[in-house]
Parts: structure tokens; C-alpha cells; sequence
């Protein structure tokens, strides 16, 4: 209890040091209601829960948050972890409180397949939160640090998973939003667990560089006072030293040695006006030798994360490179704090029209994942977009596109327009044609080849090859408006040959239910609509397959208990005989076939003992079996008979098809055929009279279970009126 009163006295003592007038009293209501609703409840390290919302919404503090950002850091948890509802946070504390605190509440109470779909769809809904709210994410963003710092009370595999999904997902989040601090130490944090030893390697490295680097940089920092101070500019000075993360990246990434990165100290350099940035890199110019293609300039050219700055590497008298940042005081708030700087610092109108910019890519994300079913697919994106490295390509017209490291002419295009994208047939760079797939760099001119025929739209290919999830989403728009019909039969054919291909065997009815299950999951109100997603991209088959197959696996396991347990209950007597079939007291009979039904495992047969042939297995409800046994002839003859549990053997079963005549109709059978993997034997098709027809196939088949969804497939098939079983011979 002492460190819980030690923590509201210290948050007490942040928020009266401020002036921003907090509303003391509604905090400690929030502060009251959180100690009551964790009273008893206690972190894996051993201190009491209510530690953790405390220190998040110190952090908040600290961040310069408003009264309505601490209030809902304090009980950030009560609606997840306590009795208490978010409407009851609603009539406490208003509903912009409850809004943040429903953001940032993980979904808990809906079962889902793996922890990777739960992960996904928390993060969807705290997107969403977002795009309402921006506030949501700081507070994340707060919760996660604080978890980090205190790591060390999970189990060694949940450090692991935390530490993965930081980097992941709310580092890169932390780094679109500007704010670099929260970035780096969340970095730094999950570092420390996922490489301790390459951690270790680095922070030795730097320390043994430490003296010689310290005294090289208070050198050069003095020399430039003096410099500009005499110039009449008025400079705040410091030294940095690049992020042990920062340096990860470069060493084992980029395969540099430590000496190869020339950013690892640098001097950072804040003046008052944009004019004064650009007075002092041409002093440091003066004074240091510039190093080639080192220069960077974010301020006439910004971030994606709106972060401004001058770059430039120089050498010293002493032969040593490092970098020297030249920014002003609001691009300084806004490189540490980000969004957040916007409550810190009030910056006024001006940092409200930034603070649209920065949050505008929120919304423009959530509308790029409007027509992902899948909802992993929006971490993925979270990695790939929200990189820390961008290039910055032109446009013949000398507009900047800023894109994520990786991106390729297909991206560019997208990102210029829609239009200009799905026009898109070629691309040149530094006005030399290039492949689809070739990637851009910095500084580069491109130029987008299109054309104007009617019809021409993207390549399905193409997915494959953007990198950004705003092209991905933009092409599966195109598909999804232009091509709903190819879209359907593309994505059926598809999904049924992955069925097979995973020997996935259903009956119509498991296929059914089983389909009924999946368009749930994938928020699809019609088969139409779910296949249409998968023909153009909205739902990832790679995604839902293994889901289905293991789903498929445990159904087939608990059904072979059932038989097992059936089995040993049966107090018939049975003997094993050949054919997959077991005979009632008959050991290793000759078995065979009646031509006259066919019979199929998965049909109720009987046998009937011939003279000097074995057993002749028909259907239970052949022509040729009598209704009532014990008033036939030779009632003796007859024998009770069952499938065995596994029948490896193909059985030959003849179908008859009502035909409406259409060209291709044979060879989008056998298509359909050849999808399932299912044998041909014979096709014979009679000429049609008044466009009707008929058609009679043989197929091998493993039982009635394969054969029903043979008939399912070929029922769908245009210009296929019917689909039965006919009377063949085996």
C-alpha cells in the first residue's frame, strides 16, 4: 500500500507543477474508483494492480495530457479487469472518458481460433477508437511502456510475445505519431529481451568509445556557440547519442560494422526560425568537411510522421564523422513528443491544422482495411507501413511522394490516385522503362505509363508485388467493383481446390456448415459475398485453410472415438473379410460387387451368399434385395454386412447428368472433375434435341461422402439442370 500512496502523491505533486489547470477533483474520483475496483487484485511482480494505472497516467503526465487522458489512464483497466461497465464509467465520468476507456479495453469475452486473430482484432478495434479519438493511442501507447518497464515480472515466453508484438505494432505506431521518446525506450525495452546478447555487444561498443566521443562532442559543441552566437543566432546546443535499437538496425540488418555508422553521435542543434536552420548548416558546412550524399533535408520535405529537421554528417579535425541536427523549437516538441505535443505545448492553430495531418492517416488507413476480411492482414500492414525508413520519390512534376521503404512503381502509382494506378501499363525511372516490380529509391524521378482503353484495370498478380497496404487495398476495390462475377467463380474454384488439395472431404451438409461457420467469421452475409472476397483479395485462402484443415483434423478424431467406442459396444459378432466390407460371421470371404445398384461406402448394404462367388454385396435398398427378408425363399442367403471404419479402395459410381446444350460444357466438367482430384473413367454424352441433353460419367470415388460433394460441384456448373446416380456397373 505504501507504493500505491507514494505513486498518487507523486502524480498529485506532477499535475499542481503544471499550469495547465487540471480538474483535481475529478482525477481523484478516477483515483478513488481504481483503488476500489483492483482492491485485492495484485501484479505478477507482487505489488498491488493499482500501481499500473497510476503509473500510466504519470507517463500521461508527463506527456502533457489533458484532464480527460488521466482520468481515463487511471481506469484504462476497470472495465476489463473489475466488475464495472462502460456505461457505468459513462454516467461517472462522461462519455468522451468512456470512449477512451472502451478503446483501449481488449475484446475478451469472444472466442477466437489463435491468439494471432485476437491480436489482430484488438488492434482493429483500437484503430477504430482511434479514428474517433486520437487520444486512445497515447494512452496505449502509455499502458504498453509502463508494462515494458516492468517486464521482468512474466514468464519468459510472455516477455517474448509482448516484447514481438512491441516491436510490431505499438513502436511503429509510437513512430508514425511523432513521438520519438516513447518509440525509442519501447524499443530499447523489447531490445534488452529479443537479442540480450547482441544488446550487450552494442552497449560495450559504446561504452568503450565513450571518452574519445565525449570530448570530441563537447568540443564541437562549444566551437558552435561560440560560431553562432557571434553571428547573432541564438543556439541551443546539445549532444545525442543514437538508440542502441537505431544501431541494431544498421549492424545486423544492414550488415555495417559499428564504425561504418557515421550517425551514432551527433550534436543537435535548436535555433528560433526555419531561416535560422538553414544560416547554420551552411556555418557547420564552414567549419566541418561535408560528407557525400549525407545530407537530408525534412523540413522542405517532411516525414510521413510530420518529423522536420536538417541532417547533415561531417568530419572533424580528428578524421571522426557525426551528424548534426538543425531544427527549430516547435519542430523540436514535435520530433519528441508528436502528437502529443499538441496538448504540451499549445501550439495553437497552427498545431491543429498538424495535428489533421498527422491523424488524417488514421481514417485513410481505416478505409484502406474496409474491404480486408481478413483481420490480420492490418498488423501486417501495421509492419509494412509504419516503417521507420522512407524514401521520398518524385513525380515528373516535381511533387514528393513519401513511401515506405521497399515500395515499388506499383505503389507509387497508387499512391499519386486510384486512377492513375489501375490505368497503370508501365513505369519509367529517371526516364528509363522499368518492370512492374522494380523498387524505388530516394531522389528518384518516376513516371507512370497509362492508358485509356476501356476495361483495363490491374493485374491480380500485383498483390503479390506492392508493398504498401494502400495500393493492396485499392486494387481490391477495383476487383471487388469492376469483376464480382469472376470475383465469385474465381474465388469458389479456389477455395474448393484448396479443400481438396488439403484432403479436406465433406459431405454437402458438413460443407454447408462448415461454409456457414466461415462466412461468420469473415463477417460475410452470402457464399456470394465470401467467395467474392477471396477471388479479389479480401479474404486470404493462405489464412483460412490451415484454420480449416485443424478444424477438420479434431472433427475427424472425435469421430473416430465415436466409431472406436461404437465398435466396442457392438454385441454382433463380425469377421473381417476383403473388399472393405465385414460379413457377419464370415472370416476373409470373397467379396464382390453387385452391378445392379452399385453400392458405395457410406450406402446400408446386405450381402447375399452366392453358389461358388463369395458374398455379392448389394444396397439395402436395391430392386433386387427383398423388402422382408424372412419371407423370401431363401431367407438363409442373406447376411447381415457393413463398410469397415477405413476404406482405402476407389469405387467406380456412374452419374447421369440433364444437360442444357453450351460450348465448353464437357470441359467445364472435367474441370470441376480434375479440381477434386476425383478419377475419370468414361464420358458419354448424346446429342441434344431442343438444347436438352444428357450425359452419363464414371467416376472413382472413396464413398457417398466424396460423391454427394462431386454431385454439389457439378449441380453448379452452367448449363448442368440435374446431377444423379445412376445404376451402373461397378
Amino acid at each position: 500500500m505504501e507504493l500505491a500512496v507514494d505513486l498518487i502523491r507523486s502524480l498529485n505533486e506532477k499535475l499542481t507543477q503544471c499550469d495547465r489547470g487540471y480538474d483535481m477533483e475529478r482525477i481523484g474520483r478516477a483515483v478513488e474508483v481504481a483503488s476500489e475496483g483492483h482492491k485485492g487484485q495484485y501484479r505478477r511482480s507482487g505489488e498491488e494492480y493499482i500501481c499500473h494505472p497510476l503509473n500510466v497516467a504519470i507517463i500521461l503526465c508527463e506527456l502533457g495530457m489533458d484532464s480527460e487522458t488521466i482520468v481515463a489512464g487511471l481506469l484504462h483497466d476497470v472495465v476489463e479487469d473489475t466488475a464495472m461497465e462502460t456505461a457505468e464509467v459513462e454516467r461517472e465520468f462522461g462519455k468522451d472518458v468512456a470512449l477512451l476507456v472502451d478503446g483501449v479495453t481488449k475484446i475478451t469475452k469472444i472466442d477466437f481460433f489463435s491468439k494471432e486473430e485476437q491480436q489482430a482484432e484488438n488492434v482493429r478495434k483500437m484503430f477504430m477508437a482511434m479514428g474517433k479519438d486520437v487520444r486512445v493511442i497515447i494512452i496505449k501507447l502509455a499502458d504498453r511502456l509502463h508494462n515494458m518497464r516492468t517486464s521482468h515480472g512474466w514468464e519468459p515466453q510472455k516477455q517474448r510475445d509482448k516484447a514481438k508484438e512491441t516491436l510490431d505494432i505499438y513502436a511503429p505506431l509510437a513512430h508514425r505519431f511523432g513521438m520519438r521518446a516513447v518509440k525509442e525506450e519501447l524499443e530499447d525495452l523489447s531490445l534488452r529481451i529479443l537479442d540480450p546478447v547482441a544488446y550487450a555487444e552494442i552497449e560495450q561498443a559504446l561504452e568503450n568509445r565513450r571518452r574519445t566521443r565525449s570530448d570530441l562532442l563537447e568540443s564541437v559543441q562549444e566551437r558552435l556557440r561560440e560560431r553562432l552566437t557571434e553571428h547573432g543566432i541564438k543556439p541551443f546546443v546539445a549532444g545525442r547519442v543514437k538508440s542502441i535499437p537505431g544501431i541494431y538496425r544498421k549492424m545486423y540488418m544492414q550488415q555495417k560494422t559499428f564504425d561504418e555508422i557515421y550517425d551514432v553521435y551527433a550534436v543537435r542543434v535548436i535555433v528560433e526560425t526555419d531561416t535560422d536552420c538553414y544560416n547554420v548548416l551552411g556555418h557547420v558546412h564552414e567549419m566541418f568537411r561535408p560528407l557525400p550524399n549525407r545530407f537530408k533535408d525534412y523540413i522542405s520535405t517532411p516525414k510521413s510522421n510530420m518529423y522536420q529537421s536538417l541532417h547533415t554528417t561531417v568530419l572533424g579535425k580528428e578524421k571522426i564523422p557525426f551528424e548534426v541536427q538543425i531544427r527549430t523549437w516547435e519542430m523540436h516538441y514535435t520530433a519528441e513528443y508528436g502528437i502529443a505535443a499538441h496538448w504540451k505545448y499549445k501550439l495553437g492553430i497552427r498545431g491543429k491544422d498538424r495535428l489533421e495531418q498527422r491523424i488524417a492517416w488514421v481514417r485513410e488507413f481505416l478505409e484502406s482495411q474496409e474491404d480486408a476480411n481478413d483481420s490480420a492482414e492490418l498488423v501486417n500492414t501495421i509492419r509494412t507501413d509504419l516503417t521507420d525508413d522512407d524514401v521520398f520519390v518524385f513525380t515528373p512534376k516535381g511533387d514528393v511522394i513519401s513511401l515506405p521503404s521497399g515500395s515499388t512503381v506499383i505503389d507509387f502509382a497508387y499512391a499519386i490516385h486510384s486512377a492513375v494506378g489501375n490505368r497503370m501499363v508501365g513505369a519509367k525511372i529517371d526516364n528509363r522503362l522499368v518492370p512492374l516490380d522494380t523498387t524505388v529509391d530516394t531522389g528518384q524521378i518516376v513516371e507512370i505509363v497509362t492508358t485509356s482503353a476501356p476495361g483495363h484495370g490491374p493485374s491480380r498478380d500485383w498483390m503479390k508485388i506492392v508493398k504498401t497496404g494502400e495500393a493492396r487495398s485499392k486494387i481490391r476495390q477495383w476487383f471487388k467493383k469492376e469483376k464480382r462475377e469472376e470475383n465469385i467463380e474465381e474465388g469458389r474454384n479456389a477455395f474448393e481446390a484448396e479443400l481438396a488439395r488439403n484432403y479436406i472431404r465433406l459431405n454437402s451438409e458438413q460443407y454447408d456448415k462448415m461454409l456457414e461457420a466461415e462466412m461468420r467469421r469473415q463477417h460475410c452475409s452470402t457464399a456470394d459475398d465470401f467467395f467474392a472476397a477471396i477471388g479479389y483479395g479480401g479474404i486470404l485462402l493462405s489464412r483460412v485453410i490451415p484454420r480449416l484443415r485443424d478444424e477438420y483434423a479434431r472433427a475427424a478424431k472425435e469421430e473416430e472415438k465415436v466409431r472406436e467406442l461404437t465398435n466396442a459396444n457392438r454385441t454382433v459378432k463380425h469377421k473381417s473379410s476383403k473388399g472393405g466390407v465385414i460379413v457377419e460371421n464370415m472370416e476373409n470371404c470373397l467379396v464382390k460387387f453387385a452391378r445392379c445398384c452399385d453400392p458405395l461406402p457410406g450406402d446400408e448394404i446386405i450381402g447375399f451368399i452366392t453358389r461358388g462367388f463369395g458374398v455379392s454385396v448389394h444396397k439395402r435398398d436395391c430392386p433386387n434385395v427383398p423388402a422382408d427378408l424372412q419371407a423370401c425363399e431363401q431367407p438363409e442367403r442373406w447376411v447381415r454386412a457393413e463398410w469397415e471404419d477405413r476404406v482405402s479402395s476407389s469405387f467406380k459410381v456412374s452419374l447421369h447428368l440433364e444437360i442444357r446444350d453450351r460450348d465448353r460444357l464437357i470441359a467445364d466438367v472435367t474441370t470441376q472433375l480434375a479440381l477434386m482430384h476425383v478419377a475419370i473413367y468414361s464420358i458419354n454424352a448424346r446429342e441434344p434435341k431442343d438444347d436438352h441433353g444428357d450425359m452419363h460419367i464414371t467416376v472413382g470415388v472413396n464413398g457417398t461422402d466424396q460423391l454427394e460433394m462431386v454431385i454439389a460441384r457439378l449441380s453448379k456448373v452452367s448449363g448442368v439442370l440435374s446431377v444423379t446416380r445412376a445404376g451402373n456397373h461397378r
